[in-house]
């Protein structure tokens, strides 16, 4: 029996500023290896009545398939998971653009909308997959912190696109790959080169020209929304929100294949809405938007970031998660187009230096691990 590849790359899991890993629970999924029942390359089939259909192209049987000598392996479409990532980063703008429109609801409010909608995406999944709700045991406790932190890094998140310029707190976002990395050097001792350092360094620069903190730049602070306190109170809340995905990104990495994807999501969703509810009580802050228009724009924020999620979970399942992460760096350019046209806020040239900046260092975070995963992919074929 040979080990058939089940497609075109390796996933990731998906999470504002989501870093390229292996979703858990997508073994049985694109990218896993899977057991084809083809003999070896240059073994005949026992019995030539009997064609065993291959795991990795649709069913077809041995000689005919992908595997077997003189055939060519069928190409899917070029580009589409990069479509898909693009779609996914347009998605997600969008759902931004509609949070920062919609009037007198809080940050918290929204995120529960959130995750009632992420729960009836993922309650059909768990049943069909038979997972249950609990999850193994032994990783529980990493699911219960997993949905902690997810839910957390998502109020702040909103919580800072409400009170900073949309592409400010989207540009904050993109530092997430160089915390997981330290993070995951810190707890998982996994390797921490110069190159990462000097990525975090690039990425910490454009924090500090999007803060703009008195300190460095003055006083007098232009292109920011309202009170340089609230823009500051946004820049913090975007930082931990960033930091918090990036714990969880860690979790997922420590929890490894042994727990299903949908799981995940569901451990997120239903902590993320008690969470929500607790403190939506707690700060007197509950109330249905007066206005029928803001009504819509709460169902489509959920809307829109559950089909931003989807489609780029689609885009992690069919391309390499190197291209993926770089591509998502659109999710910026889109914040910046929304910003000027919807909003009539031009982005100030320290935001764009400081654009510049975290772009730099998630691209060439994604570019090294991409290499590096490339590298170790050509020597277990030696």
């Amino acid at each position: 029996m040979v080990l058939c590849q089940g497609g075109e790359g390796d996933a990731a899991p998906a999470a504002g500023g989501q870093e390229p890993e292996v979703p858990p629970g997508q073994e049985d999924g694109p990218g896993a290896l899977q057991p084809c029942m083809c003999p070896a390359p240059g073994v005949e089939a026992a019995g030539t009545e009997e064609r065993r259909a291959c795991g990795c192209c649709s069913g077809m049987s041995w000689p005919f398939c992908c595997e077997a000598p003189g055939t060519k392996k069928r190409a899917a479409c070029p580009g589409l998971g990069l479509f898909y990532t693009i779609l996914s980063a347009f998605l997600f703008s969008l759902a931004s653009l509609l949070l920062k429109i919609i009037e007198d609801v809080h940050s918290v409010e929204v995120s529960a909308f959130r995750c009632v909608f992420q729960m009836a995406f993922v309650l059909p999944g768990l049943i069909y997959y038979k997972t249950g709700f609990l999850g193994p045991k032994g990783k529980r406790i990493f699911l219960f912190f997993r949905g902690v932190l997810g839910s957390t890094a998502m109020v702040l998140l909103y919580y800072a696109y409400q009170v900073m310029p949309l592409a400010d707190a989207t540009v904050i976002t993109f530092t997430s790959p160089v915390f997981t990395s330290l993070l995951a050097w810190i707890f998982l001792k996994e390797k921490y080169s110069l190159w990462d350092l000097l990525f975090t360094l690039f990425a910490v620069t454009g924090v500090i020209l999007i803060a703009r903190p008195p300190f460095l730049f003055g006083s007098r602070v232009s292109g920011i929304e309202g009170s340089y306190s609230d823009h500051l109170k946004g820049t913090i809340a975007a930082i931990a929100s960033t930091v918090s995905a990036a714990s969880t990104f860690v979790i997922l990495r420590k929890m490894g294949k042994s727990v299903h994807y949908f799981l995940s999501i569901w451990y997120y969703a239903v902590i993320g809405l008690i969470g929500c509810v607790v403190a939506l009580f707690v700060l007197n802050e509950w109330r249905l938007p007066h206005c029928g228009r803001d009504r819509v724009f709460l169902i489509l924020i959920g809307l829109l970031g559950l089909g931003g999620q989807i489609y780029l979970t689609k885009a992690l399942q069919i391309e390499k998660a190197g291209p993926v992460s770089i591509m998502r760096t659109m999710d910026v350019v889109f914040a910046f187009i929304l910003q000027a046209l919807f909003l009539n806020q031009l982005p100030t040239w320290w935001t764009v230096g400081g654009a510049l900046c975290v772009v730099a260092s998630s691209t060439g975070t994604a570019i090294r691990k991409w290499r590096h995963s490339v590298k170790k992919a050509k020597q277990r074929e030696i």
